[in-house]
């Protein structure tokens, strides 16, 4: 069921990026149509708006020879294509196709959508109703490296995902909380469309109607008022467990639509005008704050800083729209760049304070916060990409010794923290509680992980290695002369 509907969505999806080629193209059936390299060539032009290199020929080795130009034109790009080989390509294997295509449709329509969220969602979350986002991205100070780069593919994720709960958060009880079950009513997509375009939907007769009803009307309203494909069928989305890759593409769909929304340029200067006034009196209020909290506890500074956060992200709300339009582009105009700097300037102030909240954490508490925000930094950096097989295989060794002795403290900090007395000597609490459950949450996201994350290094170190063996094989791969000289240079390796 999951493989029959992402070929559907994703045939759907790649027709309608496709109808803008010249010629358009129609793909009929996905697994045979890709086999000769044309159709990947085809798509990743007009996605890329580059001409790419191809042979016209339909014969074997013209096949292969194009379906390597588009995965080398992927490589270029920085994007990992583990287990996606030419060969099977040529196969048509099912699960190697899908997995190339949700490749393509991540990096190309939902990570460059979400991009321009990216001045909002790689702050503090929206959604938080209490303090900064306990995420690694939020977590880490100022003082975080320049050079580690921050695994995109999930913030990417979240930004949709949190675009998508913003537009719903404006109708009372429809609430999204991820890609899959939370679409089934159809509410949500109905919910995004009325926030987009007021008056197309009526949701209180929705919530009367069936998942099927909503979700056939939800995708008729969007194909023929927003000019949205449409991708998915109700009967995709109506059961127990709905494909999540698929309803993450047709979701994108409508974030490109509200980006695609005409808006005048006095507009936008009144809206810009506005969001740096906001911008203004927030800092003010933060700069005022922080002078009244000095010589609190630290249990008031941190219940200070929960409700200013409460108040900032419920206020921002109406300002995300300008905050994030055209943040992925080179020019801004005066307005727009000063509003930019105003926004980096109070998110700056507010990480700031909380990495100052973090470091006054009551003993042991402290230790175990700099222990989480270390696993965190090496959770969400991105696996070296090495081109010499040797360092690469020292460096994968290096990471793999220190998170593991990161982890072997995991059990000790978490009884650590699960114990600790929340009182002083006069009965008063120390730390707040919602403080002490935001850490509780960190170890449970770190355990749930922490096998991916070791399987990731111990996968570069093995590919290190195979690198390396390549590398020497290719060396050997001559006449070497008498059984002794071959011995000897088995041996030295």
């Amino acid at each position: 069921q999951r493989e029959f509907t992402q070929k559907k969505t994703f045939t759907s999806w790649i027709n309608s990026i496709l109808a803008k080629h010249t010629p358009p193209y129609v793909v009929s059936d996905l697994y045979t149509d890709i086999q000769q390299g044309h159709l990947l060539l085809d798509l990743l032009e007009v996605l890329s708006g580059q001409h790419l290199p191809r042979e016209k020929g339909f014969n074997t080795f013209q096949c292969r020879s194009n379906i390597e130009n588009a995965l080398t034109f992927l490589k270029s790009r920085s994007l990992k294509l583990i287990n996606i080989h030419v060969a099977d390509i040529i196969e048509g294997k099912p699960s190697i196709v899908l997995g190339l295509i949700w490749t393509i449709i991540f990096h190309f329509h939902i990570e460059e959508l979400a991009r321009t969220l990216a001045c909002t969602y790689n702050q503090p979350s929206p959604d938080c109703s209490s303090a900064v986002d306990s995420s690694p991205k939020a977590s880490r100070s100022v003082k975080k490296s320049a050079k580690i780069k921050e695994r995109w593919k999930m913030s990417a994720t979240k930004a949709l995902l949190l675009w998508a709960k913003e537009q719903c958060s404006l109708h009372g009880s429809v609430t999204v909380t991820d890609f899959k079950s939370s679409w089934r009513s159809g509410l949500a997509f109905l919910a995004i469309i009325q926030t987009l375009r007021p008056g197309l939907v009526d949701l209180e007769k929705a919530k009367a109607r069936s998942n099927k009803e909503n979700l056939k009307e939800a995708f008729r309203i969007a194909e023929l008022e927003l000019n949205i494909p449409r991708l998915l069928e109700p009967e995709d989305v109506d059961i127990v467990n709905p494909d999540e890759k698929s309803i993450m593409t047709y979701v994108a769909q409508f974030l490109q639509y509200s980006k695609n929304l005409p808006e005048s340029e006095e507009d936008m200067q009144e809206k810009v005008r506005e969001a740096m006034g906001w911008l203004a009196a927030q800092e003010k209020k933060l700069t005022k704050l922080l002078v009244e909290t000095e010589n609190e506890t630290y249990y008031q500074k941190y219940k200070e800083m929960m409700s200013f956060m409460e108040t900032f992200n419920q206020e921002k709300i109406p300002f995300l729209p300008v905050l994030s339009s055209k943040r992925g582009e080179a020019e801004l105009s005066e307005g727009q760049q000063q509003m930019r700097e105003e926004w980096d300037k109070v998110i700056s102030q507010i990480n700031e304070w909380k990495a100052k909240l973090d470091q006054m954490l009551p003993s042991p508490l402290d230790s175990i916060e700099a222990w989480l925000q270390e696993v965190e930094r090496l959770q969400a950096e991105d696996l070296p990409d090495l081109q010499d097989p040797f360092k690469a295989m020292s460096v994968f060794r290096e990471i793999i010794v220190i998170f593991k002795g990161l982890m072997d403290c995991f059990d000790s900090h978490l009884d650590t923290l699960q114990s600790f007395k929340n009182e002083d000597e006069k009965n008063m609490p120390r730390v707040l509680p919602e403080k002490l459950e935001e850490m509780k949450r960190r170890f449970s996201n770190i355990h749930s992980t922490n096998p991916s994350t070791f399987l990731e290094y111990h996968y570069g170190l093995c590919s290190a290695i195979a690198n390396e063996v390549k590398l020497k094989l290719n060396i050997w791969d001559v006449k070497y002369g008498a059984k002794e000289s071959v011995e000897s240079l088995l041996e030295n390796w």
